[in-house]
């Protein structure tokens, strides 16, 4: 009993010395958290992050148990890495200088939600209808494209190569801006829930050395982005019309206009969180695939029915 009244005690003494700047100081330091992981979330910098707390963690544990040599190779590595975070980092700092000078962290913009899940379907999945009908219009005019659908993966530092639209999708807009005589159609353009984020974009070249010599930049592009982050790529080639499709550094070629939009709806739609009632009447990708349709009144022949039995047969 002596000791459970020493200990409340000791709480009430602690408790009486904090003042209402403590718990600013603690606000403040978490907001100042939460916005470095925000920047650096989705990122490939996100996966550096997660390795330097789990560094910190170790170097903790070692030193709590005594466990000296280990300890003092994570105190060195710790200490070196600080320089070298400076270097991984370089974009995500200054990003963040530059959010700093604009007003933007201040104003706590990276604590707004993304748009609803339900007005997010219907967004992306007109986006997707549109881009399979500029696909399909591009092929037949050899016109070369390349549209990349952002996923989970970040590409905040792939639009900012480019020019910023936050424009609708739409299959006008996407002809004009693969246009030759465009300054816009050499490079990338990147959807972001439903809209087109950035036109213009360099992305990173494939180093993969069993592409064939018949592929050129433009789908070593496409398949370089999908190497390096999560993103679908939709790459339409100047040379033959072919549409290819880039996911996982995988490249599926000479896709019509039906097959085209069954991946598009089954990678992209698929990565939209929905509420609970609206998962319990979709119950699964296939089932969302079928809303989307709905919602566009599209509808396709026994062509596309005979991909999708030849998919199921090929799993």
């Amino acid at each position: 009993m002596q000791q459970i009244k020493g200990i409340l005690s000791s709480v009430m003494t602690v408790l009486h010395t904090i003042r209402l700047v403590d718990f600013l100081d603690i606000f403040i330091v978490a907001i100042l958290f939460y916005a470095v992981l925000m920047m650096v979330h989705g990122s490939r910098a996100a996966q550096l992050f997660k390795g330097i707390i789990i560094l910190i963690v170790a170097n903790a544990v070692a030193g709590y148990l005594q466990m000296r040599v280990l300890g003092t190779i994570l105190s060195a590595i710790l200490q070196i890495g600080v320089l070298a975070l400076i270097v991984v980092f370089q974009p995500e700092i200054r990003r963040a200088l530059e959010q700093i000078g604009h007003g933007k962290l201040m104003s706590l913009d990276f604590l707004h939600t993304r748009t609803d899940s339900e007005e997010l379907l219907l967004r992306a999945t007109r986006a997707i209808a549109a881009v399979c009908d500029a696909a399909e219009q591009m092929s037949a005019s050899r016109t070369g494209a390349l549209i990349v659908f952002e996923r989970k993966s970040n590409l905040k530092e792939i639009m900012g190569t480019g020019t910023i639209l936050n424009a609708d999708v739409t299959v006008e807009l996407l002809n004009t801006i693969f246009y030759e005589g465009t300054l816009l159609h050499d490079g990338a353009t990147i959807i972001r829930e439903g809209r087109i984020a950035a036109g213009g974009c360099v992305l990173p070249l494939s180093d993969n050395l069993e592409i064939s010599k018949e592929m050129g930049t433009r789908h070593r592009a496409g398949l370089g982005m999908s190497e390096n982050s999560d993103a679908v790529v939709v790459v339409v080639s100047e040379e033959s019309g072919i549409i290819s499709l880039c996911r996982e550094g995988i490249m599926v070629r000479r896709l019509d206009r039906a097959a085209l939009y069954r991946i598009l709806t089954k990678d992209v739609l698929s990565q939209i969180h929905l509420p609970e009632k609206e998962k319990a009447r979709q119950k699964g990708v296939k089932k969302i695939a079928d809303t989307a349709k709905r919602i566009t009144g599209l509808r396709f022949g026994k062509k596309e029915d005979s991909s999708e039995q030849e998919e199921q047969e090929s799993e």
